[in-house]
């Protein structure tokens, strides 16, 4: 069993990967401001304020994986709030010895090998380009980062994530590096039960250190 502990863990890609994360037999932990209205059964729900410098870091303690599902809003929603959140979680994973998650966007994925970013495309949705941004600014910070001790990944879900695109869980799904994934059909999508699936694979067994990947169909 491992404890895996998740900031953001109400959201819609923490609460798919609480549920994932019980079911297979592990423990999870949710770190967020509020509980949420349909707990996850056998999820220990814990709420406080990210912000606060003794929250975070007791999502650390006795915990073998810490994720964050956190986004970019409200009040951590401006670039150098959120920046500074992510780099004192990893300086705390660093301190700890935990291994370190951030779950990403897609906009940061490059459209094909050698081209540009998805955010950097014309055909981008605008409302979510300031978010995406923010998040690729963690991925370049967190890549910059030179301390060994820092066990760390960063997983980019495919261009069709969210609660606005649910998609139904298949039980399956490819990884890729730095570009975008497509199907045949030329569709980028995941749902969120299998990017959780794939994450918590990640956990059990470890593939990608202090690199990017990404999961789709």
């Amino acid at each position: 069993m491992t404890r895996i502990h998740v900031l953001g863990g109400t959201g819609y890609a923490g609460t798919h990967l609480v549920r994932e994360a019980t079911q297979r037999g592990h423990q999870a932990v949710s770190y967020s401001r509020s509980l949420p209205d349909a707990p996850v059964e056998g999820v220990d729900y814990r709420t406080g304020d990210v912000l606060d410098d003794a929250f975070l870091a007791s999502a650390f303690a006795d915990a073998d994986v810490v994720v964050s599902a956190l986004s970019p809003r409200g009040p951590i929603g401006d670039e150098h709030t959120f920046r500074e959140l992510v780099a004192t979680a990893a300086e705390i994973a660093a301190d700890t010895g935990v291994r370190f998650g951030m779950i990403g966007g897609a906009g940061s994925l490059l459209t094909e090998p050698g081209g540009s970013r998805y955010v950097d495309e014309p055909d981008f949705i605008e409302e979510a380009r300031p978010e995406s941004l923010i998040l690729a600014s963690v991925l370049d910070d967190l890549t910059a980062n030179t301390d060994e001790r820092l066990d760390w990944f960063f997983v980019s879900p495919a261009a069709e994530f969210g609660a606005h695109a649910p998609g139904t869980a298949r039980g399956h799904y490819r990884l890729g590096g730095d570009v975008l994934l497509r199907d045949a059909d030329g569709v980028s999508a995941i749902s969120g039960a299998d990017l959780a699936l794939a994450i918590v694979d990640e956990i059990e067994r470890p593939a990608h250190r202090q690199t990017r990947f990404t999961v789709a169909y």
